[in-house]
């Protein structure tokens, strides 16, 4: 029979999940916020050109490119990064979710919570694809 204290409750798993959630938006505002530091840095004083359209760069539409990109470090990337962060954060959530309604043996919330995880991971998988 396992310890009062080490038993997980609704209440560690709220507490748990609130601190995924902080943890996530506050290393993904620190990653833009570097990435936003020396893109200024860069090219703060630059006047835009608005009279010639530029698409985003290919290295800056998939994962591997902006991770690369990121690693150099350029900051267009780091800043795109610290935003899959941002957006990586909820998903986190969900699939940490699965863990702790296992460890709660709760399978109808295991199963409920499987499906949106798989909902979601396909849609950025489809939307990656058609990018």
């Amino acid at each position: 029979m396992p310890e009062p204290n080490s038993e997980w409750t609704d209440y560690r798993m709220d507490q748990a999940i609130g601190q995924l959630l902080r943890a996530g938006v506050i290393l993904s505002v620190a990653v833009v916020t570097i990435g936003a530091v020396l893109y200024l840095i860069h090219h703060g004083g630059e006047r835009p050109d608005y009279s010639v359209f530029r698409s985003v760069p290919v290295d800056l539409r998939s994962v591997t490119g902006i991770v690369q990109g990121a690693l150099e470090p350029r900051p267009p990337h780091i800043i795109q990064l610290g935003l899959l962060l941002l957006i990586a954060t909820p998903v986190a959530r969900v699939a940490f979710s699965v863990f702790a309604f296992a460890a709660e043996r709760d399978w109808t919330y295991v199963a409920i919570t499987v499906i949106v995880l798989v909902i979601l991971v396909v849609s950025i998988v489809a939307h990656a694809g058609a990018a």
